[in-house]
């Protein structure tokens, strides 16, 4: 069982976020692997230690993706390939399902596991367009996953409870949080990652062209949450009548 795995490197969910000169302040920023791709990954390692086969991770960006990369080496990834991207934007979806599809174009993958969405844009987009370019069946929100033979089947998130899929192999997962608990890098496997090449491809031997389809025209902070305000008095009818004015005439809510 071959396993590609859409890998995405995101700022630290706990990192300050700054806006320079109208765009995001990378400097003193924490790059991670976003952490629905890291539950995909982690499937994918356990379908290989399973099954046996190999794991892929793919990830489109700049240089310092290739770290992310190693991180998923050292959690027990085979392979890496870096789509080398300097001028990469994060909300051009078509371009990087482009890139993504023409950089694993030379290997059959068996299953295509993804996070249902990165943590910064939260598009998800890309596998599902990934998908669709490659011609293969696509499965979302996935809490489980069975395979089973040539198929795939997969419990997933609806509304008001859960609904069972299945799908014929080569098809593509999108993984929840919740699916499993990632693996923490062992101190082995990040002394072996160190000395694992990274294979790195370019946009231009790819023959894909960043051509925005969506502008970004700039970046700012959400305003201050305003001061809360305490209802005074020992009177709780009173005081949930308040309540209930505040919400309807100064928030709105009702």
């Amino acid at each position: 069982m071959d396993v590609l795995v859409l890998l995405k490197q995101v700022p630290d969910t706990e990192t300050t976020i700054k806006i320079d000169s109208n765009r995001i302040n990378e400097s003193g920023v924490k790059w991670i692997i976003s952490p629905y791709d890291e539950v995909a990954l982690e499937e994918a390692i356990r379908t290989k230690e399973k099954s046996g086969g190999t794991v892929t991770v793919v990830s489109v960006g700049p240089e310092r993706v290739a770290s992310s990369i190693r991180t998923a080496y050292a959690m027990g990834a085979d392979h890496g390939i870096h789509v080398l991207a300097e001028n990469y934007e994060m909300l051009d979806a078509t371009a990087i399902s482009e890139a993504i599809l023409k950089a694993t174009s030379d290997k059959n993958y068996d299953l295509v596991l993804a996070g249902r969405q990165g943590i910064d844009s939260d598009s998800g987009l890309i596998p599902l367009m990934y998908a669709e370019k490659r011609g293969i069946a696509a499965i979302i929100w996935a809490k489980s996953i069975e395979l089973d033979g040539n198929s795939v089947k997969a419990v997933v998130e609806a509304e008001g409870g859960e609904a069972n899929y299945e799908a014929a192999l080569p098809a593509l997962v999108t993984t929840q949080i919740g699916m499993n608990e990632p693996r923490y890098p062992s101190l082995k496997g990040i002394m072996a990652s160190k000395k694992t090449p990274v294979e790195t491809k370019n946009l231009d031997e790819l023959n894909v062209s960043f051509s925005e389809h969506i502008e970004v025209l700039g970046f700012e902070m959400p305003p201050a949450r305003p001061v809360g305000r305490i209802i005074e008095g020992d009177d709780t009818l009173v005081k949930a009548a308040e309540l209930v004015k505040a919400l309807h005439e100064e928030v709105k809510a009702i």
